[in-house]
């Protein structure tokens, strides 16, 4: 009884944590975990068993895998050719296009590669593609085992359980059904996207710092006689003077020397500040000249994520300096060193004649100018391509396992040198193993203590009136809306044992509340902070949650009807 109370605090303070609390999600697995550790509540072999799971280490390598993957030659020149005058014909090309590739290429590598050519195109506001973009993408990997990490996770937890995970195309039925009821309902809905001008300026759309050199002839007099009330690109929201923040800045309020004048407005239009006599920008030198801007988007789980911009020592770790910062709309505050950097921050970045040679940009950033990387040779692209195809080829037949297939891959593109030691280090999704390592043993807890049969019990009860199609679809739900909160992966490894459990207590087969779980956490579409794909693209195209909620409503009704009346077709509950 006492394991049971210890562990039922432990998963509400993790639901806490994850849903109220800004503390990144690796923490509060890993605490989890720890804490069901020191409790007793699970022991040293579990911890061992859970960490070299054959689903987790298969996700661990085909992300590695992905790193070249999305440097293929012939992905994007085909890129380049989505988009042409014709809105509705590009959105099509561009559905089929990514979903298709998001189905043996894992979807965030896609979205990362055919990002920049969406917003860049000349014939359509980068708005009315780059949610759709998005969502083509979560579409097309839940067709496949490998197309988004949703699905290797849950399949991972099922070895873990069962002893056998699920196969390459065990989603194929469902997913493509979903994925092309999907691209139709993007496009009947596609009038609910904002339409964006291209060149869209927003009036606090980045954040950039000045200070008042020694000897500034600004000091001693007031705003209105400095005129810097008179900048029509930019606006002088804040003064931070020694640990003092003025804010609002009223117009007699006299400049002093050492103060930081805090400005909101067009990043362009920096040159409108060398008319101001000594007022420099924010860690900008003669090293680092302002007509090397590159504007980058911070990525989901980048080693400089919840970090400050002083305390990453951005310098010497880039080669860059921050020039400006912007956050979805959001109004920010502050001097740039100490504001910390979250997951889809938009920096311009005065860049260094290093920065376009160091091996962690695309662990943390997407570069959203020209993109950044040499291209890949003839015999690159022909190895990576048919390797790929025979690997999953190979898996499909049983005859070399997707975990071997995918090692293969990974040695021949280091000793090809597509990928180096050096960036598969820097890029090692050491948070997303941890997140999973502690999500299945935190599951282990639950089992050991009697408590997933105990929830199960209770769900059966209460829904035994009903029968199993409205437990698969309450599970749906449930992982749908943990989904929506937190993340997809989180959502996933807290819906499993339920599922599983529910399943067991009503003595059916556990395929439909297993696929359940996976399409359910696979169905982000209402927030852009659920999913990985929606995060990248919501400060590119300029969209605030409205426009999720607005775009994504058609798209998630769609998609959940498809799902829950065919998972029990393609899964029945009684096998045999």
């Amino acid at each position: 009884m006492l394991d049971q109370i210890l562990i039922t605090g432990i998963f509400l303070w993790l639901i806490y944590g994850l849903v109220f609390t800004e503390w990144p999600a690796v923490w509060n697995f890993s605490c989890a975990m720890l804490s069901c550790y020191f409790f007793g509540l699970v022991d040293s072999e579990d911890l061992l068993q859970k960490a070299s799971n054959p689903g987790l280490i298969t996700l661990m390598l085909l992300l590695m895998v992905s790193q070249g993957l999305e440097k293929l030659n012939w992905i994007k020149d085909l890129s380049g050719k989505l988009i042409s005058s014709n809105y509705t014909l590009s959105l099509l090309r561009m559905g089929v296009f990514t979903a298709g590739f998001s189905a043996v290429i894992n979807n965030t590598a896609v979205v990362a590669t055919l990002a920049n050519t969406v917003r860049n195109n000349t014939h359509h506001p980068a708005s009315k593609l780059l949610i759709p973009l998005s969502y083509a993408a979560i579409l097309g990997g839940t067709t496949t085992l490998i197309g988004t990490s949703t699905n290797l996770i849950v399949s991972g937890f099922l070895e873990d359980t069962t002893g056998q995970g699920l196969a390459f195309f065990d989603f194929f039925a469902v997913g493509a059904s979903a994925t092309a009821l999907g691209i139709v309902a993007m496009l009947l809905s596609s009038k609910l996207l904002p339409s964006h001008p291209v060149e869209r300026v927003e009036v606090d759309r980045y954040l950039i710092e000045t200070e008042v050199l020694p000897g500034s002839l600004l000091a001693g007099k007031s705003v209105v006689a400095n005129k810097l009330r008179e900048m029509e690109s930019l606006f002088l929201v804040e003064i931070s003077r020694g640990a003092n923040l003025i804010s609002p800045v009223a117009p007699q309020e006299v400049i002093e020397e050492g103060d930081k004048l805090i400005f909101s407005g067009d990043i362009g239009r920096l040159d409108v500040l060398d008319e101001f006599d000594g007022l420099s920008l924010y860690a900008v030198d003669e090293g680092l000249l302002r007509q090397n801007l590159t504007e980058v988007i911070v990525m989901p789980n980048a080693t400089v994520e919840g970090k400050t911009i002083k305390d990453v020592g951005f310098r010497s770790l880039f080669d860059a300096a921050v020039v400006g910062l912007h956050r979805g709309g959001k109004r920010l505050s502050g001097k740039l060193g100490d504001i910390s950097i979250h997951a889809g921050d938009n920096l311009m970045l005065a860049a260094g004649p290093d920065f376009v040679h160091r091996k962690n940009l695309k662990k943390n950033f997407l570069v959203t100018n020209d993109e950044i990387g040499a291209r890949l040779s003839p015999v690159e692209n022909y190895f990576i391509s048919i390797s790929l195809i025979a690997v999953v080829a190979l898996s499909i037949l049983n005859v070399v396992p997707l975990m071997k297939g995918l090692a293969f891959m990974l040695v021949g593109m280091l000793i090809l040198g597509t990928v180096k030691g050096v960036e598969l280090r820097r890029r090692f999704p050491f948070e997303l193993f941890l997140i999973i390592a502690s999500a299945l043993v935190c599951a282990q807890a639950l089992n050991n203590t009697g408590l997933t049969s105990l929830i199960a019990d209770g769900f059966h009860g209460y829904l035994s009136a009903l029968g199993p199609y409205a437990a698969i679809t309450g599970i749906f739900f449930v992982t749908l809306f943990l989904t929506e909160l937190m993340t997809n992966n989180a959502a996933a490894a807290l819906s499993f044992p339920i599922a599983f459990g529910l399943a067991e207590s009503y003595g059916l087969s556990y395929m439909p509340f297993v696929m359940a779980v996976a399409y359910g956490a696979s169905a982000s579409f209402l927030t852009p902070y659920g999913y990985t794909t929606n995060l990248m693209v919501q400060n590119l195209g300029g969209y605030n949650f409205r426009d999720y909620l607005r775009a994504g409503l058609p798209m998630s009704i769609v998609y959940s009807i498809c799902v829950i009346v065919l998972i029990p077709v393609m899964f029945p509950f009684v096998v045999g």
